[in-house]
């Protein structure tokens, strides 16, 4: 659902999510394969995860951070199946729908990545590490690292070929409409959850 909702976000042509703005940006601008890029981004978030985590003494983290590499490659691997086979559009209108169902597709997905409590994508991973080693809220550290994400895209972007390349309108809709999807289903499906986690 994750990779669906990414894959759409970039089929509506209106911007990408913060989280994968470098890896597409690089994409777009070099020719090389964004799938393979996003899992070179992710095997670096894991290794910054591992490095946090030894310095913490938090030693039992390690191996759900090592984890994350071969759900990365399956991760990467879907996002180039659905980017050959979701077609895309020119028609304004349409583009919007399809970020509508990029959006409810993220949201869902990162849900149930969350809730799982197992094995994290990256782009979580990342963020939860980051707020352990300066004591920040998750969510606070989040916002922090989509706005380093993006202004990384925008350097690339403007200093290469002198363009913004993979941030528009798309992208804030998607920051603010994601954060929704995911509380809703929290909201939705908590009990469910919690009766699954106690089991």
């Amino acid at each position: 659902m994750l990779a669906l909702g990414l894959t759409l976000k970039i089929k509506a042509n209106l911007g990408v999510s913060p989280i994968i703005s470098v890896p597409y940006s690089i994409s777009q601008i070099t020719g090389y394969n964004f799938g393979d890029l996003t899992f070179v981004v992710y095997a670096i978030f894991v290794v910054v995860q591992i490095v946090i985590h030894v310095k913490l003494k938090k030693n039992n983290k390690i191996v759900f951070d090592v984890l994350q590499l071969p759900l990365s490659l399956v991760f990467t691997r879907l996002l180039n199946i659905f980017s050959v086979y979701i077609p895309t559009s020119q028609n304004l209108g349409i583009r919007f729908i399809v970020l509508a169902f990029a959006i409810i597709c993220t949201g869902i997905g990162a849900a149930m990545s969350l809730s799982m409590q197992l094995v994290p994508n990256p782009g979580d991973g990342i963020v939860q590490a980051l707020a352990e080693r300066f004591n920040k809220s998750v969510g606070l550290t989040k916002n922090l690292f989509d706005c380093f994400n993006l202004c990384i895209t925008l350097c690339i972007s403007i200093f290469i070929v002198q363009q913004i390349v993979g941030v528009g309108i798309g992208t804030v809709i998607a920051v603010l409409g994601v954060g929704r999807v995911i509380a809703l289903c929290h909201h939705i499906f908590e009990s469910k959850i919690e009766e699954l986690n106690c089991e």
